[in-house]
């Protein structure tokens, strides 16, 4: 790096945003993460002994992904490059890896190849990596939100450490953001601020792990907050809120935590906890969701968990999706609601479910066998020459409209696929079949 180029890069950082020049510049400076960068953890070791292998750093915004490169970059006696998949091509990384090679061959030292976002890459463009990344030409970083075990190719990952950033804790966000307002050298100290600290318990917990989204309300706060009449800027719990309005759910809804809410709403609603299923359906109308999928996945959940144990979920699922339809938001919310905590209060079985993974099961490893021909189409003229529908045995011209008669292929008289657990209205059911077929209970 010559003269004008550190100058330029000094005039940067003072130009450019608090959460960038706040960002940590050594190991010790972090705060949080301590569940991968604590003393003696792996990548602790890694990094003090500029031993790193490729990694993959997964987590949400704000939680220090980009962070921990540029510690590594000032940590490491390798080349450091940096790219971000949104604006970068192969052409780049052709670039990058050439001058690895070179840099490898003639002086024998790495280069660290820092790539931001690296699930917008193509497969394609991932695929280009696999050889200097095996070979040991460039050492990758990748940086992504999004579950690398969807968005990154097996090659690559087998070749890499994913290790998985938490969101910051209240705490953590607060030790950042104290920083943030009196740090003299890189915060906002030399504007002298004074901040209430219900104003910083605020942005900490409207954050939500999100160390910048926390910074960037404070600078907002201090830059255009006007001195009170002891002349100094004064940052009150009112004024922080004004910074910050709403919470920004961490929500995509193609991806993790899309899948991980609903994972969590369902299981919910099958554990029972209508306060667990109410809070995940708020969840996801709060980030957007559809709530068309939100109503598809009670009515799945009504059949595969409650079931005959209580049969009015389903009609209560569908005639919410309907409504929901109907009515639209903000009001449909009030549907949900109703399906959601009627679904997850019923008594619940998946004998249903289980039924129907038996005998697919049971075709699989046997067969479908042939339908007994008194049970076969009638229909028609001609079915008499075939044997088809003969002797069979009306059910309703007998007492409690039942009589006794073959409905499974031959051989399998004795399979049985349903059986009620006792749950609910699957004890009526149980009881039912058990007066009818006693020879199968």
């Amino acid at each position: 790096m010559d003269l004008f180029e550190y100058m330029r890069e000094q005039n940067n950082e003072k130009e450019s945003p608090l959460a960038s020049r706040l960002r940590p510049r050594t190991l010790e400076e972090v705060v949080g993460q301590e569940h991968i960068i604590g003393e003696g953890k792996l990548l602790y070791r890694a990094i003090k002994a500029d031993k790193l292998t490729s990694v993959i750093f997964y987590g949400p915004p704000g939680t220090g992904k980009t962070t921990l490169a540029k510690v590594i970059a000032g940590a490491t006696s390798a080349d450091f490059v940096k790219l971000n998949a949104t604006t970068s091509g192969k052409k780049d990384m052709e670039e990058v890896t050439e001058k690895a090679a070179q840099t490898l061959a003639m002086y024998g030292r790495r280069t660290i190849l820092f790539i931001d976002e690296i699930h917008r890459f193509n497969k394609s463009q991932q695929d280009y990596l696999l050889p200097f990344v095996e070979e040991g030409t460039v050492i990758l970083i990748g940086a992504t939100t999004e579950n690398p075990y969807f968005e990154v190719n097996r090659a690559l990952l087998s070749r890499s450490i994913v290790f998985e950033l938490a969101p910051l804790s209240k705490e953590n966000i607060l030790t950042i953001l104290k920083r943030a307002a009196y740090d003299t050298e890189r915060g906002m100290g030399v504007y002298d601020p004074s901040v209430d600290e219900d104003a910083l318990e605020f942005l900490a917990d409207m954050a939500d792990g999100d160390a910048r989204r926390a910074i960037n309300a404070l600078e907002l706060g201090i830059l255009t907050t006007k001195p009170g009449e002891d002349g100094k800027i004064h940052i009150t719990k009112d004024i922080a809120a004004e910074c910050i309005r709403r919470r920004i759910m961490k929500y995509d809804r193609d991806g993790d935590n899309h899948y991980d809410t609903a994972s969590a709403f369902i299981k919910s609603m099958r554990g029972s906890d209508p306060d667990a299923a109410v809070f995940y359906l708020a969840r996801m109308l709060y980030a957007g969701e559809d709530p068309k999928f939100i109503a598809r996945r009670m009515m799945i959940c009504a059949s595969e968990d409650v079931s005959n144990a209580d049969p009015n979920a389903l009609v209560v699922a569908t005639a919410a999706a309907l409504a929901t339809e109907r009515v639209g938001l903000p009001e449909a919310q009030l549907i949900l609601s109703q399906a959601a905590t009627y679904i997850a209060t019923a008594p619940k079985s998946n004998s249903a479910c289980v039924a129907i993974e038996r005998a697919t099961q049971y075709i699989k490893d046997h067969g479908a066998g042939a339908v007994p021909p008194h049970l076969q189409d009638a229909h028609y003229s001609g079915h008499e020459k075939l044997g088809h529908g003969l002797d069979y045995v009306y059910p309703h011209d007998f007492e409690g409209h039942y009589v006794k008669q073959q409905y499974l292929p031959d051989g399998m008289e004795d399979q049985r696929f349903y059986v009620p657990d006792g749950q609910g209205y699957e004890k009526v059911i149980g009881e039912y079949l058990k007066k009818i077929r006693p020879e199968k209970f």
